[in-house]
Formats: C-alpha cells, structure tokens, sequence
C-alpha cells in the first residue's frame, strides 16, 4: 500500500446505485458498493444485499475509493469486494488515517492504516418481495498496523474480529410515490475507532452490541438523497469516541459508475472535537 493517502473513504457510495432494471440481475439500486470496511452495502453500514448486481448464476467485483476531511484528520479508504450467485461475498478493505502535522511530537507517523477481510452470506428473505426482509451474516477480520499507538491509548490488541446481522428492504413506490431504502445492522465489536486504534481496553474485554443504520430516498433512477448512522462503542476511557454520521447526495450517470458528496460527522475522535467535513467518492461496477 502506497504511503500516499489514495484519499478514499467510503461513506455512502452502496446508496448511489439507480433504480431502473439493469441490462440482466437485480435492480441496480440493490447492488450495493463498499463500505469503508470493504463490505457490500453503504459507506458506512454494511446491507444484507451481496455486491453487484446479479443474481444465480452470476458474480460481480466492485471497487471504490473515496476521501473524507475533517477538522484534524483525514480517512482515505479502498474497497474491493467480490459475490456469487447472489448468496455469498467476500471482500478486502484498506484504510488509511492521517493526522494534521501539530498533533504529534516530530518523529511520529502520523497515519494509521488497516487491513479488513470479510466474508457475508445471505441467510433469509428477499429485498424487495415475500414477507421477510433480505436478512445476512457476516465476519469481519481487522488487522491495524499501529500496535504501539493502540497499545499506549491502552488498547488490548491490534487484531480482532467483528460479527454483524444486517437486514435491508427496498420500498418501491413508498412516501411521496419515491423508491426507498432501508437497512439496519447489529454488529458485535470491540474496535476503537472501527480498528485503527486497536480493541479492547484496560478495564473492558468485551464484546459491545451496536446498532448501524442506513436510508435513501431516490428522486430518479439518477440521484439520491441519503442518510447513515453508525453507533460505536468507547473501550479506550478518556478519549471520547463518537457516534458517526453522515448526509449524502448520489449521482449515479450510468451502472457501472457512481459519484457522491456528503457531509459528514464524526464527534470527537482522540479527545479532539467537532470533527466534522465534507466527504468525495467515486465507485465502479463490472
């Protein structure tokens, strides 16, 4: 990985995607893109949808890249992930935390960078019919290269593993005659600051249950207004972790290419407040 930020931060490219029929497979607006985790879904919160757009038999690979700025700090992100048959999916995120010049004493790196490999399998129900909602596992594995910068915040831990249950339904023709988008996610985790600040802490081991959310609203098959909301939990005491949240407008020119912008708020990170920007993001499809 290149020590250049790629400035990539996928925040909400899985609601960008058009709701008209695509040329074979699944309405385009169930396709899904990557999270800043590399998974199928919204920026932030992986959906029970598999990435792509085809159904069985089939597969599709996506990539994205996006960059978020904030007060102190900036998230650079790529994602790439892979389905079949509509069922399973497995995918590779990398993400990349720089901190302003100021912050550290000189000598320090001032970005942090993680690894995420994941894996999702559709286990119930269909997006749009049937009476149960599209419902998915899925495992995240996270690798954060800063061991000594976690450890001394006193975090357990580099490496852990998340679980999460997602379950997304998409609305045709719903308030105010709009296609809508909903999706809700239960994840298991112990990351700090999803993982770039390690796991756990001194006086907390365990595992914290937290809820992540996600909505869209399409005005045509070509732009969308959107939402995400995703609850952290704070295993480092002192340090003031936030709940992350963002609002977003898509335009999706065609299906193989998306581009969105969003502000985006992410409360106080490393006892430093306010951090709160603008987001860019920029997805393919083949």
């Amino acid at each position: 990985m290149p020590r250049q930020p790629i400035r990539c931060t996928l925040l909400l490219l899985a609601l960008s995607a058009p709701l008209h029929a695509a040329d074979e497979g699944r309405l385009q607006a169930t396709g899904g893109l990557v999270t800043i985790e590399g998974a199928g879904g919204g920026g932030l919160v992986p959906w029970a949808t598999m990435s792509g757009l085809s159904t069985r038999p089939g597969h599709d690979v996506v990539f994205g890249m996006s960059s978020t700025r904030v007060g102190d700090f900036q998230l650079d992100s790529i994602g790439l992930s892979a389905s079949w048959n509509d069922r399973f999916e497995l995918s590779l995120g990398r993400q990349q935390f720089t901190v302003d010049r100021g912050l550290l004493p000189e000598g320090i790196d001032r970005r942090i960078g993680q690894t995420v490999l994941g894996a999702k399998l559709r286990v119930a129900g269909d997006l749009i019919y049937g009476d149960l909602p599209q419902m998915a596992v899925g495992l995240q594995y996270k690798h954060s290269d800063s061991d000594v910068l976690a450890g001394a915040l006193g975090a357990r831990r580099n490496d852990d593993v998340d679980a999460y249950f997602s379950v997304t339904r998409l609305f045709l023709a719903g308030p105010f005659d709009r296609n809508w988008l909903l999706n809700g996610s239960l994840r298991a985790t112990r990351a700090n600051e999803t993982g770039l600040l390690g796991f756990g802490g001194v006086d907390d081991n365990g595992y914290d249950l937290v809820g992540e959310f996600s909505a869209a609203m399409f005005f045509n098959p070509e732009v969308a207004l959107g939402a995400e909301y995703r609850q952290k939990p704070e295993g480092l005491p002192g340090l003031g972790e936030s709940d992350w949240r963002d609002v977003f407008v898509a335009w999706v020119p065609n299906r193989r290419f998306s581009l969105a912008i969003a502000w985006v708020d992410l409360g106080t990170i490393a006892a430093r407040p306010n951090q709160d920007g603008v987001f860019v993001s920029m997805t393919g499809n083949w």
